[in-house]
């Protein structure tokens, strides 16, 4: 077994919840706020801990989308392509993101961790469309210029040039 205190956090956040299952949800919601996703190791230790099958917590991990077992960057840009986003232009906003990040078809997740890259099917701002989310800030009326201001502004807010 891991020693414990390598999962220090992920007790505290046990501790406060309790062990049982219906509780399962709130402390991946939690665990994933911490390390921005759910490392495997980590669903397996919860498991143990909280006297679960491995299956069940994976299922749960798995079967909600707003759970990630892969590794996100430090800003998740969630660019809309519903039908008023798509429409309005939301694909040329998404191309000048991939192209400014460098990322190549099929990586959502930039190599330095710093940015990962989304398409969804809503953010339920179609009156601001095309719209992207990064974090919680939505960001409404996007062009490829105004996305290319943002990731600017936060590319100086992390001293990178």
């Amino acid at each position: 077994m891991v020693p414990r205190r390598k999962f220090e956090k992920v007790n505290e956040i046990i501790s406060r919840y309790g062990k049982l299952q219906s509780a399962l949800i709130p402390i991946l919601q939690e665990v994933q706020g911490e390390y921005r996703y759910l490392p495997e190791e980590i669903l397996t230790y919860i498991a143990t801990v909280m006297d679960l099958s491995p299956a069940t917590v994976y299922g749960v991990a798995t079967f909600y989308a707003q759970f990630s077992l892969e590794a996100k960057g430090k800003y998740v840009i969630k660019m809309c392509d519903g039908t008023a986003c798509h429409v309005r232009g939301s694909e040329s906003v998404k191309n000048t993101i991939q192209k400014r990040l460098g990322l190549a078809s099929g990586k959502q997740t930039t190599p330095d961790m710093r940015f990962t890259l989304e398409t969804v099917s809503c953010l339920g701002a179609c009156g601001l469309a095309p719209v992207v989310m990064i974090n919680d800030q939505i960001y409404g009326q996007m062009t490829p210029d105004a996305i290319n201001i943002i990731i600017d502004k936060i590319l100086a807010e992390e001293g990178v040039k």
